[in-house]
């Protein structure tokens, strides 16, 4: 399957931990306690063929029965899971978001992307070099830490805005692009490198290196404002975006053949990406198409894509974005790639209207999840001696507050592992979650297995801290290491950020020549 041209989805049903140390190349990351929340965007049409794995296929044969539930026709289990998949030494890959990465590492090598390291960089700034340091990460992860002196430009926004950005800089100014590591710093300086602009580098390992290097972040930068468009920001960008549509095989579409795409989700999956700014995509979208930043649906494109060999479609309010990102995933290696020609504009000049705000999605089967359980107010909530209380959301959200007395069961093991702490089906059982989402489906779990007295948490912690009860921290009762948190950029230890690092540099090697 995965070496042929058909549809399918390969997911993997684990915890973010567990895929980070090994999984299948291809395979894409739907932890089963997200199953419910994320499946209908990453697998749109029911009937396509979806193959499930874990370590051992457990995990995956109750993930298998969720879909079965949610009315997905044709799902698959990994016999054996990845223990048998390695012990038939098929091979695995360790990392989160790869495909990207590697794809990225491969930019870097064939195109000699051009950097500058920490150091370089610092002393250039105390010298007083005429420089531009844009963050090409999400605003959010720009506000929390960031390269002191930068601003905030997404990647899918650098070939659009930069005209206008460096409209009243010399010929001899430096652009530097970084992000939190690697990837989305080499794509970005690979985007001006091709689109012509003289002068511009990737900072080498982004904010890590930084950090590695010993200098501090700026936290709460409020650089996030984007310049304006000119009419010959423009015309730069939409030239350039033109001609990496003819260069590297994206199709552009009008409001008919657009129409004519979006009519065959009946029948197989197509995925519709709007790679806007979230302000702009809220004030007016394409009924159907998902928000996903262009920059990130590059650096994610596992993500965006989790089924394989069918159409995606990009679109924007022109054309640049949404064609640049479209010739990046024709690059990556996807076949059939189409940008939006004239994006909104030409939605609306067909006769056609938009849709306003971000739609919050149901997550599937919620309305029967809730149906099988019993809602506590947080003032009803039974203490620890009364019932056993569980916490079925993530370690990281458990360690930040949980209902004292709890014990964390994941969700993903609940069947396997919730006798443990409530071995009497016929005793009161609380399930409690961040929110009040993944415990009432836990709950109905629970109800399915025979438990006859389940109640949830109304609102989850969020409503039983607003109602100003008190809280337990920590890993309370928890025995072994959680494997279901992979802390990202920063949060990682100064050693684990090096070897990432060097893994993500390591990709690359098999590209040289």
């Amino acid at each position: 399957m995965l070496q042929g041209d058909s549809p399918f989805a390969l997911i993997d049903v684990r915890e973010a931990g567990e895929f980070n140390n090994a999984h299948i190349p291809g395979a894409s990351l739907i932890s089963r306690r997200d199953l419910e929340a994320q499946i209908a965007a990453a697998v749109p049409h029911a009937a396509t063929p979806v193959v499930l794995c874990d370590d051992d296929a457990r995990r995956a044969t109750f993930a298998a029965a969720t879909l079965g539930r949610l009315g997905y026709s044709y799902v698959s289990v990994l016999d054996g899971g990845i223990n048998l998949w390695v012990t038939q030494e098929y091979p695995t890959e360790w990392g989160v978001n790869v495909p990207s990465k590697d794809f990225g590492e491969k930019v870097e090598v064939v195109h000699h992307v051009p950097e500058i390291d920490a150091v370089e960089l610092r002393e250039r700034i105390d010298r007083g070099d005429e420089l531009v340091i844009l963050d090409t990460r999400t605003p959010e992860e720009y506000q929390r830490l960031c390269i002191p002196g930068g601003r905030s430009v997404p990647g899918a926004e650098l070939a659009l805005r930069i005209t206008d950005i460096t409209k009243d800089l010399s010929d001899d100014a430096t652009v530097v692009i970084n992000c939190a590591g690697r990837t989305r710093s080499i794509i970005g300086t690979r985007v001006l490198q091709r689109m012509g602009l003289p002068n511009v580098v990737g900072l080498k390992n982004g904010t890590a290196g930084w950090s590695l290097a010993g200098y501090s972040l700026e936290s709460g930068a409020d650089r996030l404002e984007l310049p304006s468009v000119s009419e010959d920001g423009i015309a730069a960008a939409e030239a350039y975006a033109d001609r990496l549509a003819e260069e590297d095989g994206v199709r552009y579409l009008d409001a008919d053949g657009l129409q004519e795409l979006m009519a065959r989700r009946s029948d197989e999956t197509v995925y519709l990406v709007d790679v806007r700014t979230s302000e702009e995509y809220a004030a007016g979208h394409i009924p159907g198409f998902r928000w996903f930043a262009g920059g990130q649906a590059v650096q994610r494109s596992d993500e965006v894509a989790v089924v394989k060999n069918c159409p995606i479609v990009f679109c924007c309010d022109g054309r640049a974005r949404a064609a640049i990102t479209a010739s990046w995933y024709r690059q990556i290696g996807h076949k059939d790639v189409y940008a939006v020609h004239g994006g909104t504009g030409e939605w609306q000049r067909a006769g056609h209207s938009l849709d306003q705000g971000h739609s919050q999605m149901q997550p599937l089967g919620l309305d029967e999840a809730q149906s099988k359980v019993r809602v506590l107010s947080a003032s009803e909530m039974p203490s620890a001696s009364e019932a056993a209380i569980i916490f079925v959301g993530t370690s990281q959200q458990f360690a930040e507050a949980h209902v004292p007395g709890s014990r964390w069961v994941p969700r993903g093991w609940l069947e396997t592992q919730v006798a443990d702490f409530a071995h009497d089906k016929s005793a009161p059982v609380a399930v409690t979650c961040v929110d009040g989402v993944a415990s009432t489906f836990a709950g109905a779990t629970l109800a399915d297995e025979g438990y006859a007295d389940v109640a949830v948490l109304e609102g989850g912690m969020r409503a039983w801290r607003q109602a100003g009860h008190g809280i337990e921290q920590g890993l309370t009762g928890v025995m072994s290491t959680p494997a279901d948190v992979v802390p990202a950029g920063t949060d990682r230890g100064y050693a684990d950020m090096m070897n990432y690092l060097r893994w993500e540099e390591e990709l690359g090697r098999k590209y040289e020549s």
